[in-house]
């Protein structure tokens, strides 16, 4: 750390991350196995330094190493001597969250915060299933029914299929063969996990926003090595939380270091077979979230990976070596080049295929916020450990959260699926009144059941039966015929004369 910004590594001299600058957004990319990770490693734990908390996936589960201190070997020894660096190693304050709970504090948001545009989303529906979503959204929120886990959702789907007719009057078409497919989609997403994410206590903002009493900033690390097994629903939740970072934090503009530090590991995961609407809520997002103190950082193996809209938001960035064996690769390459400001002493793309495990290019924005030139720099050592912990150690971890016992029980109050299902169970019928023995009506003196008398067979044969039948029938007629007629009397004494027209 140096006074106003976070230690890269060196080149002609040492690269800082400015913390003025830290909120115009980053790059770290490259190929599997150059360094991506410790470099990440280093931004975040420089960033905790200087009091700015920190938000970043696990996805390998290695990065959770950050929470104990480093064991440098002679290589990093080395290496921190060479660039005039003394290695002190120390942890960084760590939260672990895991949306399945078991590696971390559980972390959820309601169905109504997450909103039918990214729970489409996250179960691929197409255009029309999404505006039927969207109804259902509509529906629930006119009829005062909160939406807070999957089985309100579930719940508020069966009764818009069942009240399909209505809803097609006011809202539009709402077919009940479209609903039943969004069910099977949820069920899906149910069976992969996805219940876990939705419900009660959700997650405030201000708890990954912390700082510990000697000024650092808290890293939240989610855990994200099974999350990954299900990208969408990865994707979803990181684009989500961005969206309610967006909507909730004031305008701060550019203060001398961010508030908070967002980086989201394996973007390409967000951007792929993306509809159109999001990108643009996501390219709306990056551009605009900057003046609310929250810096993104997008780690990816090609930066192709991420739009060209979005990619241009992205002021600082580090650059890991990449492989070119293919006609798409060597697009990848040049255009990875060519987003660089170009260093006269050397040729960029083949620089970057040259590059070793450890180094990248780097080119920063200096303080009247330009590009700088690109720089081949040796990335410092970490001063955490490089590797996962064990159980015991993140069960010590958690221990000592500054969350614990907030998240951890799930909370289930009377919402959609409570306020439905009372909709339609059937009141209770009265209790009989009991006998004066103490048993109930037709129970004997000890309180058993008395026994009834068993019926006589029916043997009456088909000709009494009808014969029985039709006298019921006459006797019926003839009562009304009678009835009729007293009453028509009764009515005609009352009735003053008319006289009767003539035709």
């Amino acid at each position: 750390m140096s006074d106003n910004g976070v230690l890269i590594g060196f080149s002609d001299g040492l690269q800082h991350l400015l913390l003025a600058r830290a909120n115009r957004h980053g790059l770290v990319a490259g190929a599997t196995g150059t360094g991506k990770t410790v470099t990440l490693q280093i931004l975040a734990q420089g960033l905790s330094d200087a009091g700015v908390p920190v938000f970043t996936a696990d996805v390998k589960g290695d990065l959770c190493g950050v929470a104990a201190p480093g064991a440098p070997n002679e290589k990093m020894l080395a290496r921190a001597a060479k660039m005039g660096l003394t290695l002190e190693s120390r942890p960084a304050p760590v939260v672990f969250w895991d949306l399945f709970g078991q590696s971390g504090h559980p972390v959820r948001a309601t169905v109504s915060e997450m909103g039918p545009l990214l729970i489409s989303r996250m179960l691929e529906l197409n255009d029309v299933q999404e505006g039927v979503l969207m109804v259902v959204f509509r529906a629930a929120d006119e009829a005062g029914l909160a939406l807070l886990d999957l089985k309100d959702l579930q719940a508020m789907l069966t009764h818009a299929s069942e009240n399909s007719k209505a809803l097609s009057a006011k809202y539009g078409a709402v077919a009940p063969a479209t609903i039943a497919t969004i069910q099977r989609s949820l069920l899906s997403l149910e069976m992969q996990g996805g219940s876990n994410l939705f419900g009660e206590p959700a997650l405030q903002l201000a708890d990954l926003m912390r700082i510990d009493g000697s000024g650092r900033g808290y890293i939240n690390i989610l855990a994200a090595d099974k999350l990954i097994a299900t990208p969408r629903l990865y994707a979803t939740f990181l684009l989500w939380l961005l969206s309610e970072l967006f909507e909730e934090l004031p305008e701060v503009g550019d203060p001398e270091k961010p508030k908070l530090a967002f980086f989201f590991d394996e973007a390409h995961l967000l951007f792929r077979d993306a509809p159109k609407a999001l990108l643009e809520k996501v390219e709306q997002v990056v551009r605009l979230i900057r003046s609310k103190g929250v810096g993104i950082y997008f780690v990816t193996q090609n930066p192709a990976d991420i739009p060209e809209a979005v990619l241009g938001q992205l002021g600082n960035r580090i650059q890991h070596a990449l492989r070119a064996y293919t006609p798409a690769d060597q697009h990848g390459l040049r255009a990875a080049a060519d987003s660089f400001r170009p260093n006269p002493a050397f040729e960029t793309a083949e620089t970057i295929q040259a590059l070793e495990v450890g180094e990248a290019l780097v080119s920063v924005l200096d303080a009247k916020g330009v590009p700088g030139i690109v720089q081949r720099t040796a990335i410092r050592p970490p001063v955490s450990r490089l590797g996962p912990l064990t159980p015991a150690e993140r069960a010590a971890v958690m221990a000592q959260s500054p969350v614990r016992g907030v998240y951890d029980d799930v909370l289930d109050r009377e919402s959609a699926y409570e306020m439905l299902q009372a909709q339609v169970e059937p009141e209770p019928e009265p209790e009989q009144p009991k006998a004066r023995g103490g048993g109930w009506a037709g129970d004997d003196a000890s309180g058993q059941p008395a026994p009834r008398a068993r019926a006589a067979p029916n043997r009456q044969g088909m000709g009494e039966a009808f014969a029985k039948s039709m006298l019921r029938t006459i006797g019926s007629q003839l009562g009304r015929e009678l009835i009729r007629g007293v009453m028509g009397g009764l009515v005609a004494q009352s009735r003053p004369t008319r006289r009767r027209r003539r035709y």
